[in-house]
């Protein structure tokens, strides 16, 4: 299943930098819900970054020059889709991908999806270029903020994996400083302080405690190991579960359905769901096209179990904050309503589970 994809509106028709560097996001916002090539959509978001510094004037004198290549990081197709826009002209390459968008996204999601939907106030999964994620905490804002969200948790990951520049205790330190410097300017959205922290091969969280301690919340995840037998993995995790700085089970069966196709990890799922609903652990339906995590069947048992979820899109870029409407639709059809999703709760409240 692929996502209806709302989005940064983009007008060809209308001339001027403000429109053109949106077609550039949109472009970008388009390619990274199609999981198309990483590197088609870092080059309209590098663009973005090239052109928006520049006056109206100097951007329309480049474009008439045709020398709008000559600013660092705007390549020929990005400079194609400014020319073409500041000259209010059709866009061929952008509405190809819109409509490429429409034709993957799927059917209407029906009511109570689309009701759920409307009910979650925020995405607990995100990452940002400080780990694995493609754009910066403040691109990862701005689609928040055009999908309609409330507030965004910032979930980098932890420095056990490497391969995603997970981040150190003194890099974490410094995002929460970061963080904390943007809530006054962005509200009445709220920039939440969040981690993807590992379990590790114990069970135990891949973080200082304390740290731990400071965030608003802690999405649990296991990278590693996956192929450990029935018995460790669910020692492993019922400990992570009970640790009290978890809030969230991340992606738990580690399973990939598409790409590199990887088998979901084998627990005891009863085992696991029943200490998640005692000890008030959202287990996460993650979003994401090539996780669909956990399975339908294993989702079945957390609801019996008397779980709440999380419906969370892992996001590493922008465009992903769309996968949203898929978990949404998932949750729907077993009988997830709002009242069970931990997203659809304000800010504040959302924050005030952990001291509960």
């Amino acid at each position: 299943m692929t996502s209806r994809r709302p989005g940064p509106a983009a007008s060809p028709g209308a001339a001027g930098p403000e429109t053109a560097v949106a077609a550039l996001r949109r472009a970008a916002w388009l390619l990274e819900g199609l999981q198309a090539d990483p590197y088609r959509a870092a080059a309209f978001r590098h663009a973005v970054r090239a052109v928006e510094p520049l006056g109206p004037d100097r951007l329309a004198a480049l474009a008439a020059a045709g020398t709008l290549t000559d600013v660092p990081g705007v390549g020929a197709r990005t400079a194609q889709v400014l020319t073409q826009v500041l000259r209010g002209e059709p866009v061929p390459y952008l509405d190809e991908l819109e409509r490429t968008a429409a034709a993957a996204a799927g059917p209407d999601p029906g009511e109570p999806a689309a009701a759920l939907r409307a009910a979650v106030r925020g995405d607990l999964h995100a990452h940002t270029e400080a780990s694995d994620g493609t754009t910066s905490m403040q691109e990862m804002v701005l689609g928040a903020l055009e999908v309609g969200h409330e507030y965004l948790v910032v979930t980098d990951h932890s420095p056990r994996l490497t391969v995603a520049h997970g981040l150190t205790a003194a890099r974490l330190r410094d995002q929460i400083a970061q963080i904390d410097a943007l809530r006054a300017p962005l509200a009445p959205f709220r920039l939440l302080r969040g981690i993807e922290v590992d379990i590790l091969a114990d069970g135990t969280l891949d973080q200082d405690p304390d740290l731990l301690g400071a965030l608003d919340v802690v999405v649990a995840s296991v990278h590693s190991d996956l192929r450990a037998d029935r018995a460790t993995m669910t020692a492993r995790m019922l400990r992570a579960v009970r640790d009290p700085h978890t809030d969230v089970l991340g992606h738990c069966t580690g399973r990939r359905v598409t790409g590199r196709v990887r088998p979901p990890s084998d627990f005891d799922a009863s085992a696991v769901f029943e200490a998640c609903a005692e000890h008030g652990v959202a287990v996460e339906i993650n979003c994401r096209p090539d996780r669909v995590d956990p399975p339908d069947a294993l989702l079945a048992v957390a609801v019996a179990s008397g779980c709440v979820f999380a419906i969370d899109t892992d996001a590493h870029a922008p465009g992903h904050l769309a996968w949203q409407i898929d978990g949404c639709v998932r949750a729907a059809a077993l009988g997830i309503g709002p009242d069970r999703v931990v997203n659809t709760l304000p800010a504040e409240e959302l924050v005030a589970r952990r001291a509960g």
